[in-house]
C-alpha cells in the first residue's frame, strides 16, 4: 500500500484528503472556542457590523478573549472601524503554517478578507464557491488559540455566507439585528426561520436604531418608531437583548475607526449596549465548554490511528 508521500495519484494529495485535512483543522481550531456568534439580519444597513464590532470589543474588555471575524466579503468593514491598515505578508505566516489575525488590544483577535488585499478598494467578484471556502479557510488556516467568544459578522440575507457558518460550525449560536420599521421586521423573521430550519440556536434580539438622540439635548426622538424589534422576539418566543438609539457619535467613531458603543463614554447610546453586552454575557453563561481534541502529528488526511479508507485511499 502506498504511503502518504506517494506521487501516487491515489495519495494523501487528493482533494478529498485535502479537504479532509480541512476538515480536521477546522475542528482543531473550532474545539479551542468557547462560544460562537452569528450576527445576522435578513435586511441590509441595520448596523450588524457595529454590533458585531462592539460587542467583540465589549467582550473583550471584560477579560474575554474574543475573535472577530468578518464573514462579509463584498463588503468587509470591520478593518476600518477599528482603523487596521495593516496587511498580511508571507513573512507573517508562523512555523505551523497557520496566519495570524490582526489583534485589537490584548484580548481582540480579528480576521477580515480586507487584510489580505493589496487594495482595498478592489470589488470581490465572487461565487458562492469561493466564499465558502474563504470562511473555510478563516477557521482553519488563522491562529484563533483559545477564545472565549468568536463573533463572525455576516453579510445580510440567508444566502452562502451564513449557510457556510451554520454548516461549518454546527454549535455557533446567532444573535439577530433589526431595525423598528415593519419592513425590516418582515426580513428579520426570515433570518428567524433560517435559525429554526436550521435547528441554530438564537441568543435573542438587538432592535438597533431605536430613537435617535440629539447631540444637543441628549434627548430621544422616534424617527424609526420603537419596540418593534422587542415585540417581534416575543413573537418568536427569543430573549431580547437590548435598544440601541442612533447617535451620532457611533457613526463618527465608525468612520474614525474608534468604536462608540464600546467606548467609557456615559451617554444613552453606551448605556444601551452595556446592557446588550450584559445580556449575551449571561445568556451564555451556562454554555458547556468543549475540551480541547487532542493533536495528531500526521500529515495524512485521516488524521491519528491509521488510514480510514472513507477519507483518504492512501
Amino acid at each position: 500500500m502506498a504511503g502518504c508521500g506517494s506521487s501516487n495519484s491515489g495519495s494523501c494529495g487528493s482533494a478529498d484528503a485535502k479537504i479532509a485535512q480541512q476538515d480536521m483543522a477546522i475542528s482543531s481550531s473550532l474545539d479551542r472556542i468557547k462560544n460562537k456568534i452569528l450576527v445576522m439580519s435578513g435586511k441590509g444597513g441595520v448596523g450588524k457590523s457595529t454590533v458585531s464590532v462592539n460587542l467583540a470589543l465589549g467582550l473583550a474588555q471584560r477579560g474575554y478573549k474574543v475573535g472577530l471575524m468578518d464573514v462579509d466579503h463584498h463588503g468587509p468593514d470591520n478593518c476600518r472601524m477599528q482603523n487596521f491598515t495593516t496587511r498580511l505578508r508571507v513573512a507573517d505566516v508562523k512555523k505551523d503554517g497557520l496566519l495570524p489575525p490582526m489583534q485589537y488590544g490584548e484580548n481582540l483577535k480579528v480576521i477580515s478578507l480586507e487584510y489580505m488585499m493589496e487594495d482595498r478598494d478592489d470589488p470581490i467578484i465572487w461565487r458562492g464557491p469561493m466564499k465558502v471556502q474563504a470562511i473555510r479557510q478563516f477557521i482553519a488556516d488563522m491562529d484563533w488559540g483559545d477564545l472565549d467568544f468568536l463573533i463572525i459578522d455576516a453579510p445580510p440575507g440567508t444566502g452562502d455566507e451564513p449557510l457556510t457558518v451554520a454548516q461549518t460550525i454546527p454549535d455557533a449560536t446567532a444573535i439577530v439585528v433589526t431595525t423598528p420599521q415593519q419592513i425590516a421586521l418582515a426580513d428579520v423573521r426570515k433570518s428567524l426561520n433560517f435559525c429554526k430550519q436550521l435547528e441554530m440556536e438564537v441568543v435573542g434580539m438587538v432592535e438597533n436604531m431605536s430613537g435617535f438622540i440629539c447631540p444637543n439635548c441628549s434627548e430621544t426622538v422616534e424617527i424609526f418608531k420603537s419596540g418593534g424589534g422587542e415585540k417581534t422576539a416575543a413573537d418568536f418566543n427569543l430573549k431580547f437583548l437590548g435598544k440601541i438609539p442612533i447617535d451620532p457619535r457611533v457613526v463618527a467613531g465608525g468612520d474614525d475607526g474608534a468604536p462608540y458603543l464600546s467606548s467609557g463614554n456615559d451617554s444613552p447610546a453606551t448605556a444601551a449596549f452595556k446592557t446588550v453586552v450584559d445580556n449575551v454575557e449571561k445568556a451564555l453563561a451556562n454554555k458547556k465548554v468543549v475540551l480541547p481534541m487532542a493533536g495528531s502529528d500526521s500529515s495524512c488526511g485521516c488524521g491519528s490511528g491509521g488510514c480510514n479508507t472513507d477519507k483518504c485511499d492512501c
